[in-house]
């Protein structure tokens, strides 16, 4: 229900880290999600790159490391010399797979450099190149190139999956919605019935590309649950289709290289051992292995000494199926074992179980061994998926470990579920923030809704908020709702808004958070659509309140559209804001552009038009520097508050004047400005310095100070306003970067050593985190990688030492690229 909705948006992580003093579970223990963020380029793959001094030749070049679509490369004969290391984008340079030179016939030639050292070309290729493993064609050229490979399994893509209860047999499945690699598949001929929809993460051991069953020696069949809802004909006729249509629908085969190998097992026919059934994982109980299919695969059966049972519970498992432990594992962890169904008496011993069934154990050795060096500590928090209702993904509490094994208590699930028992390698199990990384519902605890009282910093006439999911919905219906023309075909519809995640995204929107957005939003009406668009903005930025107060409505603007109430959260405060937001289609596109004119970010980051190679707007010649400068050197009084020119809604942030006592004000509204001097000045446009009048105010005349300090800005906002048809980004040339203190190099970062960064942060008033650097063994190509998410998370900084150190590590980049770059 509404109500629901409201109170589910509340659920936020760090504060409910806060409340229950509990740690998250640390992110590197959860190796699927790692593998599923890599960008398919991995150090030593090989590739055909243009020569930077002869643009007509190429020559063979390994990938030392990546960040992102960037990949550092290094020309093949330069050995372990780093000096000729250089960045490449993979969407801008001329990249190429192996051997595509010789399809092409263009030429591959020794760069200048190293013609001494390759005296023999085609004695050198040959020996450089036998066994090497070329970076995937797909990646580098098409529609595919510069993707994430886990976008490329799209909804409508086929797969192969292996039917687990009863055989081996695979059948086709299609991808429905693909959440972060998590996967809903519905069978092949199915159509609209969901009933036998499952979820499965994209490297589960039993899911393939389309094709595999037949190259393997497993026949396509549909499994036994559904094979009764057609006829035999039907079926065939479904197999037949997808084979016509394989090309389109198919999925890279790359992507499946990181999917667990599976071993031989050594199991034979009537073994005993302990298992948990997989669809029920809360007790340990007796199993048997029913079937040997090969040296691969074996079915196991949980035991059921019922004469009148009705089913059975089996599933095949392989060497490392999780949920499976040797006799007596039980016994020996101090856990209990549930005796089977129809067992006579409490208390089970195995000795006179084996003897009662005339079986034997399966040995020791048939066991992978377990570790327990993985990071999961007791009362560590992460986020489950519920195995009674897979669509539910639950916070999940850390009872208990054994071995690699954790015990999870699930918290919000619609119906009460007991503790679960999940292998530290389960595909179903993501760290904290997942859910909200990939725009997914998690279920909030119950208790922290009814029991936490919301702390709201900024006081408007309430509305009813509804959450992103509950707007993405109403988006849905729309679609569906054809009798509803007005909204779908009239001037009402706005047309798709897509994320351009490429361009550039200002000093308040932060760009992997903007990555992580889904591609487009709508169609469907505008209010709705744009509402959505703007809530996914706000949760994207460093600051939701800033953003939040930079689109709130102007007092003295004049009203143009549809008012709606928007929220944000920061450290724990909610904040509210009326923002305006256009009614018809034909103002989306000029709203967009404003929009993101008020963000400072590129003008095509959100809007109408995909931007597909390169920005219109030439926008990647920005950076965020003059932004980092702010924050990083508060003090300077050469440096402006980031533009926007009015007060912020945290009163708190402006620095109290010694000589007055302040009032304190809950609520301060946007400085009254003249509309045409804010909007449409361009991102990156030179501002006044708003640190200078910050500090000069007098509290106790708010309004006269807030008149002054408008005059101010009109006055020295004049010369750079622009009129509408010249809401762009500035060129380079326009640009002017004032930058407290030029940083002069001595050597080439990249070549650093652990001992150099250190040795360069101790001469920085961020001298106190050098130790953290030495303990990491950052040197310096790491350092060039690092980025401010990467600094709070991995080095567990607060915001403002993080962006102290930022600032630092941000002015080596750009001396780097002053200095050595070229």
């Amino acid at each position: 229900d509404a109500g629901s909705s409201v109170e589910e948006m509340e659920f936020n992580w760090d504060e409910y880290l806060e409340d229950t003093g509990a740690t998250a579970a640390p992110h590197g223990s959860f190796k699927h999600v790692d593998t599923s963020l890599q960008n398919g380029f991995a150090p030593g793959m090989k590739l055909e790159v243009a020569v930077k001094s002869d643009q007509n030749t190429y020559w063979v070049a390994t990938i030392i490391t990546t960040c992102g679509q960037l990949l550092l490369l290094r020309y093949d004969g330069y050995g372990e010399d780093r000096k000729a290391d250089f960045w490449c984008d993979i969407l801008t340079a001329d990249l190429h797979p192996i051997g595509w030179c010789q399809q092409n016939k263009k030429i591959l030639k020794v760069p200048e450099g190293i013609k001494d050292k390759i005296p023999d070309q085609e004695e050198f290729l040959q020996r450089v190149l036998k066994g090497a493993c070329s970076a995937p064609a797909n990646l580098l050229e098409g529609l595919h190139r510069g993707k994430n490979p886990l976008d490329l399994i799209a909804p409508g893509s086929r797969l192969e999956l292996q039917n687990i209860r009863d055989s081996l047999e695979a059948w086709i499945v299609n991808v429905v919605e693909n959440v972060g690699g998590r996967l809903k598949l519905r069978y092949e001929g199915l159509e609209d019935l969901d009933k036998f929809d499952q979820w499965l993460f994209y490297l589960d051991p039993f899911l393939h590309q389309v094709g595999w069953a037949a190259q393997h020696g497993y026949s396509l069949q549909p499994p036994l649950a559904i094979r009764s809802l057609r006829s035999e004909a039907d079926w065939q006729e479904i197999l037949k289709k997808v084979k016509e249509e394989e090309e389109e629908s198919s999925v890279p085969t790359d992507l499946f290289k990181d999917k667990p190998v599976i071993r031989v097992h050594s199991f034979s026919e009537g073994m005993k051992l302990e298992a948990v059934d997989p669809m029920a994982p809360f007790v340990i109980s007796p199993a048997t292995v029913l079937k040997v299919y090969n040296d691969k695969y074996f079915m196991v059966e949980m035991d059921d000494l019922r004469a009148e049972r009705a089913s059975s519970q089996r599933y095949v498992c392989h060497v490392n199926s999780a949920g499976i432990f040797p006799v007596q594992w039980s016994l020996k962890n101090g856990l209990h074992l549930s005796p089977p169904p129809g067992y006579p008496g409490q208390d089970f011993d195995w000795a006179d179980y084996l003897k009662q069934c005339g079986a034997e154990a399966a040995p020791q050795s048939c066991f992978p061994s377990l570790t327990s060096d993985h990071g999961f500590k007791e009362n560590m928090k992460l986020e489950a998926v519920n195995p009674v209702d897979p669509e539910e993904v639950c916070i999940a509490t850390v009872t208990k470990l054994k071995d690699s094994y954790l015990w999870l208590q699930l918290e919000g699930s619609k119906k009460p579920v007991p503790e679960c028992i999940v292998s530290v390698e389960s595909m179903n199990i993501f760290p904290v923030g997942w859910c909200e990384t990939n725009g997914y519902q998690l279920r909030p605890p119950r208790k922290a809704i009814v029991n936490k009282q919301k702390k709201i910093a900024v006081v408007q006439p309430e509305k009813q908020i509804l959450s992103s999911r509950t707007v993405h919905d109403g988006l849905k219906n729309q679609e569906l709702n054809s009798s509803d023309s007005v909204v779908i075909n009239g001037k009402y519809c706005c047309p798709k808004i897509y994320f351009n995640h490429r361009c550039f995204s200002g000093p308040y929107l932060n760009k992997g958070r903007i990555a992580e957005l889904p591609q487009s939003v709508g169609p469907g009406n505008c209010v709705l659509v744009l509402k959505e668009v703007l809530t996914l903005l706000i949760n994207a930025a460093y600051k939701p309140s800033r953003v939040l107060r930079e689109l709130q409505l102007d007092e003295e603007a004049a009203w143009h559209g549809h008012g709606e109430t928007l929220k944000a959260k920061y450290k724990g405060k909610s904040y509210r804001a009326t923002v305006e937001v256009v009614r018809t289609a034909d103002r989306v596109a000029d709203f967009c552009r404003k929009t993101c004119i008020k963000l400072e970010c590129c003008p095509n980051l959100f809007g109408p038009q995909m931007v597909l190679d390169k920005c219109s707007e030439n926008c990647s010649v920005l950076t965020k520097t003059k932004y980092t400068h702010y924050y990083g050197k508060r003090k300077n009084k050469r440096i402006g508050r980031p533009p926007g020119g009015h007060s912020n809604l945290e009163v708190a942030m402006k620095k109290p004047n010694k000589r007055r006592k302040r009032r304190k004000h809950f609520f301060v509204h946007k400085k009254k400005r003249s509309s045409t001097s804010v909007d449409n000045t361009p991102a990156g446009s030179p501002q006044g310095s708003g640190a200078e009048e910050e500090d000069d105010q007098d509290e106790s005349e708010l309004s006269h100070s807030l008149a002054q300090d408008r005059d101010k800005r009109k006055r020295k906002l004049r010369t750079f306003s622009f009129s509408d048809d010249e809401n762009k980004p500035p060129s380079p040339k326009d640009i002017k970067m004032e930058v407290a203190e030029k940083l002069q190099l001595d050597s080439n970062p990249l070549e650093w050593s652990v001992a150099d960064v250190v040795r360069f942060l101790k001469s920085t008033d961020c001298a106190p985190l050098a130790r953290i650097f030495l303990d990491q063994e950052i040197d310096g190509q790491a350092l060039l990688l690092l980025t401010l998410p990467t600094v709070q998370e991995c080095m567990d900084l607060k915001l403002g030492p993080a962006i102290k150190l930022c600032h630092h590590i941000e002015r080596v980049k750009l001396a780097f690229y002053q200095q050595f770059a070229n």
